[in-house]
């Protein structure tokens, strides 16, 4: 399994010693933070995707290639993913997926693409285990507003809109 590094840890709480607003709270900053990743990883998928469609094409991908490239799983479903990215939203910075994008990459040059696949491959490993390791943490603050829920059930109803 791979570590996460230090710079990429998920923020923490004492869950148990935060108010209820700021367990929500604390809980939706996770989540967040999730997507964010969600969206990193298949930024990073889909350059792998198409490194190896251009590697194993003799031409230049055509936008149908692309869309088979980039919309195929391998398994015969098509990706669908619902994605609640705003535009105006800094990702957070990976110098490995900067360096990435700002590199061309000959398809035919198998150096550079094992070269650019490898470092594309850690980044995912990275990348799914922070991902990981924020799943962890929304499920400890979920599980612990459930258990506030159950203990008071009213204050489940704090979070319903006043007309």
């Amino acid at each position: 399994m791979t570590a996460v590094p230090e710079s990429m840890q998920p923020e923490t709480a004492d869950i148990h010693a935060l108010a209820l607003p700021a367990l929500r709270e604390y809980r939706q900053r996770l989540e967040a933070e999730e997507d964010r990743v969600s969206y990193w990883r298949r930024l990073v998928h889909a350059r792998l995707d198409l490194l190896a469609a251009e590697s194993a094409s003799d031409h230049a991908l055509t936008l149908t290639d692309l869309v088979r490239v980039l919309g195929d799983t391998g398994t015969g479903q098509t990706r669908q993913a619902l994605v609640s990215v705003r535009a105006g939203e800094p990702l957070p910075e990976l110098p490995e997926l900067t360096e990435m994008w700002a590199t061309d990459v000959d398809p035919h040059d198998d150096g550079q693409v094992a070269d650019a696949v490898d470092r594309l491959t850690r980044a995912e490993r990275q990348l799914t285990a922070y991902r990981r390791a924020l799943h962890q943490r929304i499920d400890e603050a979920t599980a612990e507003l459930i258990a506030r829920y159950r203990e008071d059930p009213r204050a489940a109803l704090a979070i319903i809109p006043e007309d």
